[in-house]
């Protein structure tokens, strides 16, 4: 099964926006997807903040039920394809994870390139409809390659 964790500091903001935008965008591919989101400093249980759930729910989406949790390798061994919001992401989990570092990759590479998604927190709402804007560009327009990275190597 093609599976995706998406990973950010908190778990509260860019992870679970980009994590609703594909599970709702692989609803649409054949088979059954694994998506699910994390986070490198999450404070365990923390609900989505309120401005990543506001520009979901603009979008039809709802991540109310979602709570922050920080990866480690046994959440980490269970996906085919990691993508992080930052460099300091990636480099940290493959330092930290060495039998991982061929599955870890900035969402921005998707779209062949390489830089940092800006992290809306304690922004006000215009700051979350950019990423969210931002985040669902990158997954568009990276699809393939997402779809592609995110198959089983078995």
């Amino acid at each position: 099964m093609p599976s995706v964790l998406i990973v950010c500091t908190a778990n509260i903001c860019r992870s679970p926006i980009a994590m609703a935008i594909l599970r709702s965008k692989v609803t649409q591919e054949p088979g059954k997807w694994r998506v699910e989101s994390a986070g490198t400093w999450a404070l365990e249980g923390e609900p989505a903040a309120l401005g990543s759930q506001k520009v979901l729910a603009e979008r039809g989406l709802d991540v109310s039920d979602h709570r922050a949790r920080s990866v480690d390798l046994g959440l980490m061994s269970n996906f085919n394809l990691i993508l992080t919001m930052e460099m300091g992401h990636k480099e940290a989990i493959q330092i930290e994870f060495p039998e991982l570092v061929e599955r870890v990759f900035m969402l921005s590479e998707m779209i062949e390139k390489e830089y940092d998604i800006h992290d809306p927190i304690g922004g006000p709402l215009i700051d979350f409809r950019e990423t969210a804007d931002e985040l669902e560009r990158i997954i568009n327009e990276g699809f393939e390659k997402i779809v592609q990275l995110a198959q089983d190597t078995d």
